[in-house]
């Protein structure tokens, strides 16, 4: 440093902050002139001043500081720190007059090992600060991803999981049912949200949306990743069933046979992830009538009548089917109205056949 009792061998001063910088992922410009910050700070603690009248510069190569006091012109001193006599301002230039405002270099006693003790202090602040930073502009770019996740503990039904260079919370709701997580097990996880906390980013994570099957088949199928087969509508319940509708912009390309793939390895892979979680993998279509079928995989359908106007259908299926296309607690009828965004209700030959005749009976006693 120059002129302010500065400690010799500057340039391995700016080969540190130069090697910080690179290995930290942390701004150089931005750590230097926090130290500068930092010095004015410093020297209006250990010298009784006004940090406006004080600015601190550091070489940019050479790592030399310098301390400016900024002093008013006055016909007689009363506080050196910010005042200047006019004689001791025309010394320095004739043209200077009272009321002016000069700056000059001063070198106080001790500064260097000040400087010192300060540099220690907002390089360790700096650090955590730009760190923070740094995890999160690289994490916000992963919302919507998924990662995978060391589970650390388990807390008040939260699941707390390292990932990477932060840690993740799994809140209960996004929790799979069934699904019971142990310290060190490793899972994916959709990324849901990324925010800014005074700890720092804080991360929030999924098991249970959707997003996660989405990705998990795009890891999984080239076809998808190269965008000819497209995932058109997921519908889920995690921990239970998910149906998927593809389509393939391909003619010659089966877009479920890419999503099954051979032997049936890459949805067998997907079900590995999600434990115990049934897909349906199913063919989109524009025809309504044809993708509320297709939907209700794996019963068989017979006839589907659509009102577009109410975005309703009804569905005939033959009465061994009925209860496989309602399925378990509704859920197959379920997943296929949310799968294709229509109302579905199913009847089965049986009920339907009972329902014309009472129509037509109606009809005839009218």
């Amino acid at each position: 440093m120059k002129g302010a009792s500065a400690p010799t061998h500057t340039n391995e001063f700016m080969e540190a902050i130069n090697a910080l910088a690179r290995e930290r992922r942390i701004d150089r410009e931005m750590l230097l002139n926090a130290f500068e910050d930092a010095l004015v700070a410093a020297y209006k603690r250990n010298y009784n001043t006004s940090t406006e009248n004080v600015r601190v510069t550091i070489d940019r190569d050479h790592g030399n500081v310098e301390v400016f006091a900024r002093k008013v012109v006055v016909e007689e001193v009363e506080n050196p720190q910010t005042e200047i006599s006019l004689e001791d301002a025309r010394a320095i230039r004739p043209m200077y007059e009272v009321g002016d405002l000069i700056e000059e270099e001063v070198k106080p006693s001790g500064f260097g090992r000040i400087a010192a003790q300060t540099a220690k202090q907002v390089i360790v602040q700096k650090i955590r600060e730009a760190e923070r930073g740094g995890i999160y502009n690289e994490y916000i770019e992963k919302e919507n991803e998924i990662l995978t996740a060391l589970v650390q503990r388990v807390e008040d039904k939260k699941v707390y999981v390292e990932l990477g260079r932060t840690d993740g919370v799994l809140e209960p709701a996004q929790q799979m049912i069934g699904e019971t997580l142990a310290p060190n097990d490793r899972v994916k996880v959709y990324v849901l949200e990324v925010s800014k906390t005074s700890r720092g980013p804080q991360i929030m994570v999924s098991r249970t949306h959707s997003g996660l099957v989405k990705r998990l088949f795009e890891f999984e199928v080239p076809e998808i990743e190269s965008g000819v087969v497209q995932i058109k509508s997921i519908a889920r319940e995690a921990g239970s069933r998910t149906k998927m509708a593809v389509f393939s912009t391909d003619p010659s390309i089966d877009p479920v046979g890419a999503c099954v793939g051979p032997r049936g390895m890459r949805v067998e892979n997907v079900v590995a992830e999600l434990k115990v979680e049934k897909i349906d993998i199913i063919r989109w279509s524009s025809d309504p009538a044809e993708y509320i079928a297709n939907a209700l995989n794996p019963a068989r359908v017979l006839s589907v009548s659509v009102n577009e106007k109410e975005k309703a259908a009804r569905i005939i299926v033959p009465d061994n089917q009925l209860s496989l296309a309602i399925g378990k607690e509704g859920q197959n009828a379920r997943l296929a109205a949310k799968l294709t965004g229509w109302k579905i209700d199913i009847k089965s030959q049986s009920q339907f056949a009972a329902m014309a005749a009472e129509a037509a009976e109606a009809e005839e006693n009218a």
